[in-house]
């Protein structure tokens, strides 16, 4: 059974120029390497050609994941967001201990950038957060221990 994933119009469409690349470029590259080893003769004893090969291997595992996940990918309208409680593209405010206050977007693990306060769902915060209305507080294990969190807004 496959697990859906939840992605941005952008983000799916990232994945899409990614395995894009990989299918065209990148077994273009592993293509000619597997020919310049061959080219160098014996391929019992060529090191060149195993490497590339290893190459070769590695890239289409990374195809097939990429496919699989395009497969099962799913855009979510973000107007339709139900903001009554935290999840996947909820942009969420928090309030920390120390009273600082931050806010983050639960998005698909893919399209996590801590530097752009993007979260992944399955982050031990995104999933803290998940399922939580304004007021609740939610427990995130971090490695300073446990920490409490108040939910201050919920917006897209």
């Amino acid at each position: 059974m496959s697990k859906f994933t939840y992605y941005t119009p952008e983000g799916l469409e990232n994945l899409r120029n990614e395995l894009l690349e990989l299918k065209t470029k990148g077994r273009q590259d592993i293509a000619k390497q597997i020919a310049e080893a061959t080219d160098k003769g014996d391929l019992s004893e060529n090191a060149e050609y195993d490497a590339a090969k290893d190459a070769q291997g590695h890239l289409e595992a990374k195809i097939a994941h990429l496919e699989n996940l395009v497969a099962n990918a799913r855009i979510i309208d973000e107007s339709k967001l139900d903001l009554s409680k935290v999840a996947i593209l909820s942009k969420v405010t928090i309030k920390a201990p120390n009273g600082m206050k931050v806010t983050y977007q639960i998005v698909a693990a893919q399209e996590a950038d801590l530097k752009q306060n993007r979260i992944s769902i399955d982050s031990p915060m995104g999933q803290g957060l998940l399922g939580k209305e304004v007021g609740d507080f939610a427990a995130v294990k971090t490695p300073r221990g446990e920490m409490k969190y108040e939910i201050v807004e919920i917006g897209r």
